[in-house]
């Protein structure tokens, strides 16, 4: 199954190659002030969401952790402990810029996309993705390459944007569409680039349809937890021994 957005954007028709090359602009363009916008856009709420998320995170086992869409380093930053090695993976150059300034040495970093990591089979012994896999040009093969670098018994997290409970829908859709852009022209000078985002949360795939995409890429303990009533969404799965 393609992510749709990579057929579609809005009512315009576009290529794989130009949704690529439309990400890529997104994030070079607000890698700056991105952590800034996710803090206003969410009203700190994200943060309670990734708190969550890393603490879940850092109870599984396992030397080599890989942060694909990375970023800036937020996630990286709580997964390293004495004893890992932690990797942050990502196709955009200026986010990760960002990252290693935080960060430094205590991350390797690697120029590279989910659909196709330079990465060796069975290598990985957790791989965590956070609010990265919807701007993926295709889901299922991103997931099919998460699959085959994970360990057998390797552990996969992904935290996402998810589809809201019937009664906050309305709500959560007029502040999407309304309030999200104007914060990205006021604060990051990018209205467009936030319209994209806000386009790609609503394209994602519901709970129950993104579990059964990481089935069919072969994982297994499929699970996932709502998060703020289904706003965003904490998906797992594990990779059979």
């Amino acid at each position: 199954m393609k992510h749709p957005l990579s057929e579609t954007f809005g009512k315009r028709r576009v290529s794989l190659d130009e949704r690529e090359q439309l990400v890529r602009s997104v994030f070079r363009r607000v890698a700056g002030r991105y952590d800034l916008m996710n803090d206003l856009m969410s009203m700190g709420v994200h943060r309670l969401w990734k708190w969550r998320f890393n603490r879940e995170v850092n109870q599984a086992l396992g030397q080599l952790f890989v942060d694909l869409a990375g970023g800036t380093g937020d996630i990286a930053r709580a997964l390293g402990t004495a004893g890992r090695e932690v990797c942050i993976v990502d196709p955009s150059v200026e986010m990760m810029r960002v990252a290693q300034q935080r960060l430094g040495d205590r991350c390797t970093y690697i120029a590279a996309t989910a659909e196709k990591m330079p990465l060796p089979d069975e290598s990985v012994d957790v791989l965590t993705i956070s609010f990265g896999i919807r701007n993926t040009t295709d889901i299922a093969r991103s997931l099919q390459e998460i699959a085959r670098v994970l360990k057998p018994g390797g552990r996969f997290y992904c935290l996402e944007f998810s589809t809201p409970h019937a009664w906050l829908r309305p709500f959560y859709d007029a502040y999407s569409r309304l309030v999200i852009p104007r914060l990205g022209a006021m604060v990051a000078g990018h209205p467009d680039a936030y319209t994209y985002l806000i386009e790609s949360i609503r394209e994602f795939p519901a709970q129950e349809e993104m579990a059964e995409l990481i089935r069919q890429a072969g994982l297994d303990d499929v699970s996932w937890s709502n998060l703020s009533f289904g706003i965003a969404c904490i998906h797992r799965g594990r990779k059979a021994a």
